[in-house]
């Protein structure tokens, strides 16, 4: 089709994702079962694919470019397992193809979607031509010949998804990533065209959990950081606390120089400013997209440096704790943390530096990802198992550095 003209808007693209998360809530139990990225990655998706959606339902923004920032800036900070940091990365290429654009043409999210799959290739580190990346390379080829076509949209699509699936005969049907990858990319079409099927996502993101499935509220991310502080030596500290506790996942509340200084952690930035702004003048603020590469300032840290690690029960954290750990996440292999977890653990100002120690292959691209967001303050020990964690602990000192403890502390 030559001249296409077809315009894809921001309302497009909610159906888009909403049809992904459906296809996901339909396969997720098939790609459980599936070889290739870890321990129940089909879960991890889902997981990944309920923070991601969920900024969607009550988006003030219309603008194409604006709601895929959104989405990705939730799906990167929500990312769980190995395959949620690929498919954040999808989604972050995307969104960087179609960077401040109101609406955009079948050409332009088409080469958007060329973006989202290469940012997805890059952030796996392995040389290997891997399941995934066979079909992720011949995805992009097919979007390519029909994007260089001036196909519409659905073509594209289309197109993106027979080629996966030729891929996909070549070098396996049970491979997760691969499966996975074609899931995505049948769903946004269903989307497209409103012919998902699952009751769990209606059209206007109406989102419920079904009976044993996760629940994607439980999944809501708040990744923007705020610093500031209020010229006021009256307020109430425990009252300003109650007020951020309904605003933010994380705050911080003290008095400083005359001053209150103020630390949250949000979803919804001008909600949150809205309220500050009655507590007096506000000075110095500071707003940080946690899901991108920053600066972690130390205030006032207790400890030098300190050693995180993963625990999936009270008994191991204990154990974990004993061993050297100063801070303690949630998680296993089943249900790695999310990067919003080590994020938010870092962000605590507890300590100078950390010392990241993960404890299962299955999430050490969602370790990986968080020291890329949070830069040098932040050094990581990649274990096997929870008891390779444990010994690497053993070695952890107080007294060294971040770097000088991986060196000591390296399996």
């Amino acid at each position: 089709m030559s001249g296409n003209r077809e315009v894809i808007t921001g309302g497009d693209f909610k159906r888009m994702v909403a049809g992904a998360y459906s296809e996901f809530l339909l396969e997720y139990e098939n790609i459980n079962k599936m070889k290739g990225v870890g321990t129940l990655p089909g879960t991890h998706i889902l997981r990944t694919m309920g923070a991601a959606v969920m900024p969607l339902a009550d988006a003030k923004d219309d603008s194409i470019g604006g709601l895929s920032r959104r989405v990705a800036t939730a799906a990167v900070f929500g990312a769980r397992g190995n395959a949620g940091v690929v498919l954040a990365q999808l989604f972050r290429g995307i969104s960087t193809g179609l960077a401040g654009k109101y609406d955009a043409t079948s050409s332009e999210f088409g080469k958007a979607f060329q973006y989202g799959i290469l940012y997805s290739q890059r952030v796996i580190p392995e040389k290997l031509e891997i399941p995934f990346i066979t079909v992720a390379k011949a995805v992009a080829k097919g979007a390519y010949h029909a994007v260089r076509d001036e196909k519409p949209i659905s073509e594209i699509l289309e197109a993106a998804i027979n080629s996966g699936k030729n891929a996909m005969q070549v070098c396996g049907q049970d491979d997760a990533g691969a499966y996975i990858m074609n899931s995505f990319l049948t769903g946004c079409l269903k989307g497209l065209d409103g012919n998902f099927v699952s009751p769990a996502v209606s059209l206007s993101l109406g989102i419920s959990a079904g009976k044993d499935m996760p629940d994607p509220v439980k999944d809501i991310v708040k990744p923007y950081c705020v610093r500031l502080r209020v010229k006021n030596s009256t307020a109430s500290i425990p009252e300003l606390e109650r007020q951020m506790s309904d605003l933010s996942s994380f705050s911080i509340v003290e008095r400083l120089s005359g001053a209150i200084e103020v630390h949250f952690h949000t979803d919804h930035v001008g909600k949150a400013l809205e309220q500050a702004v009655g507590w007096g003048p506000l000075r110095e603020v500071k707003i940080v997209n946690m899901s991108e590469s920053h600066t972690l300032p130390a205030r006032d840290a207790v400890m030098p440096v300190a050693a995180l690690a993963v625990a999936k029960d009270r008994e191991e954290a204990d154990i974990l704790q004993d061993a050297g750990a100063s801070i303690l996440i949630t998680g296993s292999a089943e249900a790695s943390p999310s990067i919003a977890e080590i994020v938010g653990a870092a962000h605590s100002d507890l300590a100078s530096a950390y010392v990241l120690v993960a404890s299962s292959a299955d999430y050490r691209l969602v370790f990986r990802q968080a020291k890329k967001l949070l830069g040098n303050r932040v050094e990581l020990v990649l274990c096997e198992s929870t008891e390779q964690a444990i010994e690497a602990l053993k070695k952890f000192s107080a007294t060294l550095t971040a770097a000088e403890n991986v060196n000591n502390m390296a399996v």
